[in-house]
This record gives structure tokens, C-alpha cells and sequence, in this order.
């Protein structure tokens, strides 16, 4: 026995017997290569020229990425709910990836899932901003008839942009020196992952809010055009045409221009200039208000002196006042002198008239007839008897100076 252990020894130590593998499971050998595939690349950046690239009725986004030099590919996806932009996702388009990979066991495949990306290149950037200007100029989102004015005066001034550094301390600054007013500061970040949807909120709660500000500036200092990105994304062009408060953009500095420029309803030069255009200078307006106040003083008094030479041109136009009485009385006293030789006339007339027709009266009066012979007959009773056939038989006969009794037969 003690040989054959010996035997054994010598063998193993001089020929090693191979280890028997382990043997696994299809599901945990895929589990194992999922760990470590993600595990050890959680967070890789990736570039290349997208080969393929198709976007789901779902939102999402299927794409292969393709190495220029190899042509070897790798499967890519962008979730609907990630924030790349979709006008990098076209054919041809040369970008950086940032994501991390996945595997998937049923089918021995693995992906880039990719959280962002950018065009590699400045043309490749600019080439992609203005296919982007041009589409949302198409749909009339920069279009000057949408601009709304920016009211003079605002009771209340809202600020979009970072909480801290230079900026927001310069644009509170200039505001207070130049007119003080109210301001709503919504913080965000202006730069990295997440600010353009972090500024495009900020738009949409100043105008949700009960309490609006007059006016919103969008602001931030100036840099690269990869740092300024998040003010060429397509969220904040939109969220500023959709505002229903006048949007400032003070962007960059003077030579730098992004999308929300133009969908803005003024753009400033830079955050300072932004500020100073919501604010007029409190002095300014004191010296408008004086000589405003002073031309209307000026303007009332000429307006007194106009009516008062008015009324002394009318003065002087008018006649003398006792003329005026004298000639009055003139014209009365000729009216009655008329009135009374009119009256006379008319008088003697009336009375000539009257003297006639008393003549004609007593010319044709009972006591003149009977002065001339006549006599009339009355009857006891003194009723007139006017007809010989008259049935009476004593009447009373009157002359012109008296009466006698007589008896008809």
C-alpha cells in the first residue's frame, strides 16, 4: 500500500491531473457575463459614425454605431424617456456616446445604452444647428409677427439662470442702480445634462404661476458653443414661443447667438445689456417727468393767454355799451311814436265808422220815420199789429209824439 501511495505521490507531483470544469448552467454563465460585461463598463464613451438608426412609434430609438477605420458595429438604443437630442440620431452623423452597456441572455447580444450625445466636431455642430434653426423657422417659431412687446416699466422682472456666480449678481446690480424693481430668480443649471429641460421648466412655471412677472429673462454668461448647447435645444426654443410673457434672451456675449435668440422676443448682447433693456434709468424718468410736467404748465398757460386775447379781440369788436342803450332807445321810442300814429289812425277811422253807421242808425230808427207821418198800431196787450186782417178791433195808434185809441171796423 505504502507503494502505490508513493506512486501516486510521484504522479501527481510530476504530472499535475487537469482539474475537472465546473459546469454551468446556460442562465448562470449568461448571469455571470451580464455582471461582469456591466459591471466593468457602467459608464463608456463611445465614438462613432451612426450606421442604422430607427425611431419607434413608442419614442425609442434603435441605431448601430460603426467604427470608421474597422467597420465593426455595435447596437445601440436611446430610451424615449432619455434627453438626446434627436437631431443627432440620422445617418452619417459622426458623435460621441456616453452610456453604459447592457447584455441580453436570450439572445447572447449587448448594447450600448446610450444616456447622451454630442456631434464630434464644431462643423458637425454647426451643421446640426442650423438644420435645427431652419426647421423651427419653417414652423414659423421665429417669426417677427409672434413678437410681443416688452412693457416699459415691469412691476416685477423674472430671471432664469444659475443661482450663483457673476452673472445673477451683475443683472441685480445693474437693476438696482438703474431703476429698482421686484425680481423672481427660478434657478437653474445653464450648462451640462439636464439644463436645457431645467431652463424650459422654468419658462413654463413663470407663466404658470398666479402671481406673473411683467417680463422674463433668460440669462447666462458667455462660453463655447458646447457650452451654450443647452440654449440651442429644441425644449427651450419651443417653451419661449409658447410663453405668454415677453421673454428677454441675454445669451452668451455679443458675437454669440443661440436658438433662443431668435425665438426670444429681444435678444440682448449679454445678461448686463438684458437687464439693462427691462430697466429704464430712474434719473431719466425723473427728467421726463419734470419736463413733461413743466410743458404742461407751459402748454396750460399759453392756452389762458390764447382765450384771454380771445376775449379782448371780442371786447374791442363789440360797440360801446351806452351807444348801444342810446340807439335802443332810439329804435323804442320810434316804435311808439309809430304805434301811436298807427293807433290814431286807426282811431278816427273806427270813430268815423261808428259815427256813420250812428247816423245810418238814427236815420233808420222808429222815431224818425214816425217824425216824417208814420205810425205804427199795437194792440191792448202792445203787441205790434202788422196786417189789416189782423182779427182785433181796438188798437192803440203811436205818433211821434204820442198815442191815440182808435177802433178798426
Amino acid at each position: 500500500m505504502s507503494d502505490l501511495f508513493s506512486y501516486v505521490e510521484e504522479i501527481e507531483l510530476d504530472e499535475p491531473v487537469a482539474a475537472q470544469p465546473v459546469v454551468l448552467s446556460v442562465a448562470e454563465l449568461s448571469s455571470s457575463l451580464k455582471r461582469t460585461v456591466e459591471d466593468t463598463f457602467g459608464c463608456v464613451a463611445v465614438e462613432g459614425e451612426i450606421g442604422t438608426c430607427s425611431h419607434a412609434g413608442s419614442g425609442h430609438s434603435y441605431l448601430t454605431l460603426k467604427d470608421q477605420k474597422t467597420d465593426a458595429t455595435l447596437d445601440a438604443v436611446v430610451w424615449r424617456s432619455r434627453t438626446v437630442n434627436r437631431d443627432l440620431l440620422k445617418q452619417g452623423n459622426l458623435l460621441v456616446a456616453h452610456g453604459r452597456l447592457t447584455t441580453f441572455a436570450q439572445r447572447s447580444r449587448y448594447q450600448l445604452d446610450i444616456e447622451r450625445a454630442e456631434p464630434v466636431g464644431l462643423g458637425q455642430l454647426l451643421k446640426l444647428l442650423e438644420e435645427r434653426k431652419q426647421r423651427l423657422a419653417e414652423e414659423g417659431l421665429f417669426d417677427v409677427e409672434r413678437k410681443k412687446p416688452i412693457p416699459f416699466l415691469p412691476k416685477k422682472i423674472g430671471i432664469v439662470t444659475s443661482p450663483t456666480g457673476a452673472v445673477i449678481q451683475d443683472m441685480l446690480h445693474r437693476i438696482s442702480a438703474r431703476c429698482p424693481r421686484p425680481v423672481m430668480l427660478w434657478p437653474v443649471a445653464v450648462q451640462g445634462v439636464g439644463a436645457a429641460e431645467q431652463v424650459a421648466e422654468a419658462i413654463a412655471g413663470f407663466n404658470q404661476r398666479e402671481e406673473k412677472s411683467d417680463v422674463i429673462i433668460v440669462a447666462r454668461g458667455g462660453g463655447s458653443l458646447e457650452d451654450l448647447m443647452a440654449f440651442n435645444e429644441e425644449c427651450v426654443v419651443r417653451a419661449i414661443a409658447a410663453s405668454d410673457i415677453p421673454i428677454v434672451s441675454g445669451v452668451g456675449h455679443e458675437p454669440d447667438t443661440t436658438l433662443c435668440d431668435y425665438a426670444a422676443d429681444l435678444r440682448a448682447p449679454t445678461p448686463t445689456a438684458a437687464a439693462e433693456a427691462v430697466t429704464p434709468v430712474r434719473e431719466d424718468l425723473l427728467y421726463t417727468l419734470t419736463t413733461l410736467e413743466q410743458r404742461q404748465k407751459r402748454a396750460i398757460q399759453q392756452v389762458i393767454l390764447d382765450k384771454q386775447r380771445f376775449l379782448d379781440m371780442l371786447e374791442k369788436g363789440l360797440p360801446d355799451l351806452s351807444q348801444m342803450l342810446t340807439q335802443v332807445k332810439q329804435q323804442l321810442a320810434e316804435a311808439q311814436r309809430r304805434l301811436n300814429t298807427s293807433f290814431t289812425t286807426k282811431l278816427t277811422r273806427w270813430q268815423d265808422k261808428v259815427s256813420h253807421l250812428g247816423h245810418v242808425l238814427t236815420t233808420l230808427s222808429p222815431e224818425t220815420s214816425l217824425k216824417r207821418g208814420f205810425i205804427y198800431a199795437t194792440k191792448p196787450d202792445g203787441t205790434v199789429v202788422t196786417s189789416a186782417q189782423a182779427p182785433v178791433t181796438d188798437v192803440m195808434l203811436t205818433f211821434h209824439d204820442g198815442t191815440r185809441e182808435a177802433t178798426l171796423k
